[in-house]
């Protein structure tokens, strides 16, 4: 487990309503992706921005196999596209359940936090059941357009997940 850094206040000074904004881009983000609105997804990220989906054990150990990785917004539009357009698959609902951020630290990368989540999916024909859980792992900075995602880690928990994963974490 990555162990807590010291908070360091440059430049960005973490305040409370710092911490308000911040909050509400993971609520905002939870909202979007349960939306099925996908086209909102890559909005939350910067041009430059990293995406993964990791398992924990490589993450833990440094393994750099990712089951989704994208290395710019470029990638996301890529991927809403295949959702809409090209991808075929069962449909299904999520819902993401996220935990209030923590912040690790502040530094002239961004704020770096983490915050749990839970997704639960409900395909049209059954019940609801838990998808994916584990925790995101995030540098957020300041844009003009407000506080965007440059990275963002979905490290879960689990070593077995569906044979597919189509929408966003």
């Amino acid at each position: 487990m990555d162990a807590p850094q010291t908070l360091r206040a440059d430049p960005i000074a973490l305040d409370f309503a710092l911490y308000q904004e911040l909050l509400q881009l993971h609520a905002d983000y939870a909202s979007a992706v349960d939306s099925g609105r996908w086209a909102l997804w890559p909005e939350f990220f910067t041009d430059d921005c990293v995406y993964k989906l990791i398992p924990r054990e490589n993450h833990e150990r440094g393994f750099p196999l990712a089951t989704l990785a994208f290395d710019s917004k470029a990638g996301l539009l890529d991927r809403v596209y295949g959702i809409q357009e090209t991808l075929f698959h069962d449909p299904y609902y999520q819902r993401h359940v996220v935990g209030a951020p923590v912040v690790r630290q502040v530094d002239a990368r961004g704020i770096h936090c983490e915050a749990n989540y839970a997704v639960l999916r409900t395909k049209l024909d059954g019940p609801s059941t838990v998808f994916n859980v584990g925790r995101y792992l995030d540098v957020v900075v300041r844009t003009a357009q407000g506080l965007k995602l440059a990275q963002r880690l979905c490290v879960y928990d689990s070593e077995m997940i569906p044979n597919s994963i189509i929408y966003p974490i």
